[in-house]
């Protein structure tokens, strides 16, 4: 049997708005390079003292939420979920976040780190997906989790 070859992509900000209802403040990725269908890509996310979570998360010594980290991983898979639907079935009107399984922090994320989040496909059944992702920056694991979601269309 031979393998399908990756179709590598990238989606620049617009994009990502295209794909996402989400908007600043709540729009967790700048961009999405990487991208291998609904296979697997990686999210960018600059994280900028500017921020309004550093206001009181905490002022003194900031460090971004971790909650804002699963957010982030969840909004990558979800862009390229939507992505891949826009090439065959009805355009996906918003994505819902499912499930969050096996969430770990390990080390914290600051003003001025570029997080990747790296997501992987491990299953999808008609408009449900399933992703396991990693957090990292420079390289190291900050965060990890497996994300449910649903696609939904009007």
């Amino acid at each position: 049997m031979t393998e399908m070859p990756a179709e590598l992509g990238t989606a620049d900000i617009l994009r990502v708005m295209e794909l996402l209802p989400h908007r600043y403040p709540f729009l967790m990725i700048d961009k999405i390079v990487q991208i291998d269908r609904d296979e697997s890509c990686i999210g960018i996310k600059n994280v900028t003292i500017n921020e309004p979570h550093f206001t009181g998360h905490f002022p003194a010594a900031p460090v971004f939420p971790g909650v804002l980290l699963i957010e982030g991983m969840a909004q990558t898979a979800g862009a390229i979920c939507c992505a891949h639907k826009l090439k065959g079935d009805a355009k996906p009107s918003k994505v819902f976040f499912m499930t969050i399984d096996k969430a770990k922090f390990r080390k914290p994320v600051l003003p001025g780190d570029v997080v990747e989040y790296h997501m992987r496909k491990t299953s999808n059944r008609r408009f449900m997906w399933w992703f396991k992702g990693e957090a990292k920056v420079n390289g190291v694991l900050v965060a990890e989790a497996e994300i449910g979601a649903m696609l939904v269309t009007e």
